[in-house]
């Protein structure tokens, strides 16, 4: 019976002891409770991945809806400025056409109004030269009646 004998003893009453007192099973049960807790914040954290992951599609989505709804209004806003810009140049040509005609109208009423005044002012010519002529030549009466019907001929053919 030498110290060797009673370390042994020692040890195997220590590990009965372990036995009796359940420790092996409080460790084992901890250690199971341990890794259900490790499962649980694997578990946990895989989900919050892939909540992250959807949260992080999603917003992905909404990014190219919202670039594809800005190229659409980009797209909207050039047709937009051709349409302004088709229908201020038709807007200036109905314009210069109608102050062309108009140009055009006072041309032509500017030409009337020259060619009567010149009418006029050769019928007022041609009568007083023909007064002229007739008063130098015929006298009386009869001139009178013959420079009266002759005022009266000349204006009408000229107007």
């Amino acid at each position: 019976m030498d110290a060797t004998f009673w370390a042994l003893i020692a040890l195997i009453l220590f590990i009965a002891l372990l036995y009796y007192l359940k420790v092996p099973g409080k460790v084992g049960a901890s250690l199971d409770k341990r890794a259900e807790t490790i499962s649980n914040e694997l578990e946990e954290a895989r989900k919050l991945r892939e909540e992250a992951q959807g949260l992080l599609a999603e917003y992905q989505r909404k990014r190219r809806e919202a670039e594809e709804e800005a190229e659409a209004i980009v797209a909207e806003a050039k047709l937009e400025a051709e349409r302004m810009t088709s229908e201020a140049n038709e807007a200036l040509q109905e314009m210069i056409e109608r102050r062309t005609k108009a140009a055009e109208r006072k041309i032509e009423q500017a030409e009337g109004q020259a060619v009567a005044e010149v009418r006029a002012r050769a019928a007022d010519i041609a009568v007083a030269a023909a007064r002229k002529i007739l008063e130098g030549k015929v006298s009386g009466k009869i001139a009178d009646d013959l420079m009266k019907k002759s005022i009266e001929e000349v204006k009408g053919r000229l107007n």
